[in-house]
């Protein structure tokens, strides 16, 4: 093991702030040996902050139209080969009244950029899960949006906000993006997020195309400086209506490599083991866990619509009803000596408001 490894990897385990080169050194030497490692030290850091506890978001997918053209993904406004849908109020209320009786204490509200969504809208469906769930945190993953926007949500009840910030690499984001998308822009709503006062998680795709070992440690870099409260990464997985369908897949060794050091980087992180891990491995969601995840996302959208909700191509959990779901989910976390955790699951690093 070369010296800078062997310093790179002891800053890591002592939670010390690593270099650029640091970060690419270690995930130039992605081994199986180190990945046991960091994943033992990063499960041993989790349980002290955790314990075995692995926290639940009822996961609502309510809209597939998106005015973005991103060429990764499946529901891309291009994509003429997609039957596109998107659920009412009462639709959306639904879902939250089964997830609730179902014991989720947080909703996540995802859906592509969709303009029917005005504010206006939004603000009556927040307000209204705020009033009828008190005791439940609310997250949105809505895109980019204007700070007003941000904040007339935060003000009607949101709590936290998902915005994948997708590459820390200016040149990386313009290739992956279309021209009508700006990567400062991406990078102003992050932070306008934080400022208003959002648990604010990023992250970004793990093997996309064009991704060298220096982007990803720029990632970690951004990240070790933005200090989220949340991170979501989970491999690249093509679609095969998008320009990027004859790419390889991000791989499982990766992503749980990066899932430690993460971990390891800022040990109260808020940390899912994405479908997207299921969706490469049968086992992929329980080995994120045993890598240092602590959040699972069981699917609470009807399944009349989940398979048109293909940000990528074989995404699991598709044909299952919530209930079936949320069992299966816990299954899982038992058999891993894991248990799931039926409350908010708030970050610990932000005060309740």
């Amino acid at each position: 093991m070369s010296t800078t490894l062997t310093i790179s990897i002891d800053k890591l385990l002592n939670h010390t702030p690593l270099t650029g080169e640091e970060f690419t050194v270690i995930l130039k030497n992605n081994s199986e040996e180190l990945r046991s490692r960091l994943a033992e030290e990063a499960d041993q850091v989790r349980r002290e902050h955790f314990g075995n506890r692995i926290f639940i978001r009822g996961l609502i997918e309510f809209t597939n139209y998106c005015k973005n053209d991103c060429l990764y993904c499946g529901i891309r406004c291009s994509n003429r080969n997609l039957e596109r849908y998107r659920l009412s109020y009462d639709e959306i209320l639904s879902c939250c009244q089964q997830g609730y009786e179902l014991g989720f204490r947080t909703f996540v509200l995802q859906g592509g950029e969709d303009l029917y969504f005005t504010d206006e809208r939004m603000v009556d469906i927040v307000s209204a899960i705020r009033e009828k769930y008190p005791d439940c945190a609310i997250t949105l993953s809505l895109g980019e949006r204007s700070k007003d926007s941000y904040q007339a949500l935060f003000d009607a009840g949101a709590d936290r906000y998902l915005l994948r910030h997708e590459t820390a690499t200016r040149t990386h984001y313009e290739m992956l993006h279309p021209a009508s998308m700006s990567y400062t822009n991406r990078m102003d709503c992050l932070r306008a997020l934080k400022e208003i006062g959002y648990q604010v998680g990023c992250g970004f795709m793990v093997g996309s195309p064009g991704q060298t070992r220096e982007m990803l440690a720029a990632d970690l870099l951004f990240i070790q400086n933005f200090r989220p409260h949340m991170v979501g990464i989970g491999p690249f997985i093509s679609h095969k209506d998008t320009p990027f369908a004859d790419r390889p897949d991000g791989t499982l060794e990766d992503t749980l490599l990066l899932l430690s050091i993460l971990r390891l980087m800022q040990p109260t992180l808020l940390l899912p083991s994405t479908t997207a891990l299921g969706t490469i491995s049968p086992t992929g969601r329980e080995q994120g866990i045993l890598a240092g995840a602590n959040v699972v996302m069981p699917n609470l959208s009807p399944v009349s619509v989940r398979k048109q909700y293909a940000l990528y191509d074989n995404k699991i959990c598709t044909g299952d009803e919530s209930a079936q779901c949320i069992q299966c989910m816990s299954n899982r976390m038992e058999n891993i000596h894991f248990k799931i955790a039926i409350d908010r699951g708030d970050s610990p690093d932000l005060k309740l408001r």
